[in-house]
């Protein structure tokens, strides 16, 4: 949406008064955020591009967010309008979020200590989350889609038709690492911690951003994927096995010790990758968003692991001490 259209109602609903400026920050899959400078204020008004978060998740974010907080995890604070309301709707439909803006940039992978830092503090989140005993995990993180799902995006002669028929010719293994979590294991989880949503501030530390697919998920299934999600690439082995080390050091109640604590990282790449490609074959589709998907394939496609890869990321988890 054109941020001079959003302007107005955010001044409005916000109460912001004087100078108000607003400019594009970084985007992902689900929205956008709009850098808005408030006098000497600074925030961060994300635009969902997707199905809004209910009220109850809204409330179990907050809440979590303030237990991470307290164990001293940086995070940006959620900001109500004046009303006290966390999730605002436009009067053109467009639904919005209020944050602390944070200076931030990626954190860098080659530092020697990046590793034990995004273990230790995976393992604080974990260790300060509560417990999730009301629901199962999305299927978005422990079912595969099916065949029938997948022919609809084959053999479309896009460009990346041929690599994708690669990637799927490793379901039969990949699918062996995919059940439902033990609902005893459940926590409230990030469910997101990629390289875009930790990122460093100017000083180095770490933040956590982005907090909307927050929900119910195994604390070692969490960990098996943010090893992938970090140190795919290679795979780099010894750096995934610096963050786990870290993790248990830290107390992290998680640990991957089967092959189906791969589960979510397995389930949520092909899900994902499944969205990115009916958005970049729809033609209804936003321009901006059929080119915003076409760089998710290309990514998701180098990165979903091998069943390979997950073998020898178990070894080396498996390792005692």
């Amino acid at each position: 949406m054109n941020p001079e259209r959003l302007l107005p109602y955010a001044r409005d609903a916000y109460g912001w008064h004087g100078d108000v400026a607003i400019s594009a920050g970084p985007r992902g899959a689900l929205g956008r955020i709009w850098r808005v400078d408030v006098g000497p204020r600074r925030y961060a008004l994300k635009e969902i591009f997707a199905e809004p978060p209910s009220e109850a998740l809204i409330g179990a974010e907050l809440a979590f967010a303030r237990r991470a907080a307290e164990a001293g995890v940086r995070l940006p604070a959620s900001h109500p309008d004046r009303h006290g309301r966390h999730l605002l709707a436009t009067p053109a439909g467009v639904w919005l979020r209020l944050y602390d803006w944070f200076d931030l940039r990626p954190v860098d992978l080659t530092a020697p200590a990046t590793p034990a830092e995004l273990g230790a503090l995976l393992a604080r989140l974990h260790r300060c989350a509560p417990a999730e005993a009301h629901e199962p995990p999305d299927p978005w993180y422990d079912r595969l889609p099916t065949r029938q799902d997948w022919a609809t995006v084959s053999g479309t002669g896009a460009a990346w038709d041929d690599r994708l028929a690669e990637v799927l010719s490793r379901l039969p293994a990949l699918s062996e690492a995919v059940t439902p979590a033990d609902p005893a294991e459940l926590i409230v989880c990030h469910r997101d911690l990629h390289p875009e949503n930790v990122l460093a501030d100017p000083t180095g530390a770490l933040v956590v951003v982005d907090w909307d697919n927050l929900g119910p998920a195994a604390p070692g299934r969490e960990l098996a994927r943010a090893l992938f999600d970090w140190f795919c690439d290679g795979p780099d082995l010894d750096a995934m096995r610096r963050m786990y080390e870290a993790y248990v050091r830290e107390g992290g109640p998680g640990r991957v010790e089967r092959l189906t604590d791969f589960s979510m990282l397995v389930a949520s790449r092909l899900n994902f990758l499944l969205v990115q490609t009916r958005i970049a074959l729809d033609e209804q589709a936003e321009p901006r968003h059929r080119e915003w998907a076409e760089r998710e394939i290309d990514e998701t496609l180098r990165i979903t692991p091998t069943p390979r890869q997950l073998a020898d990321v178990l070894e080396l988890t498996r390792v005692p001490g």
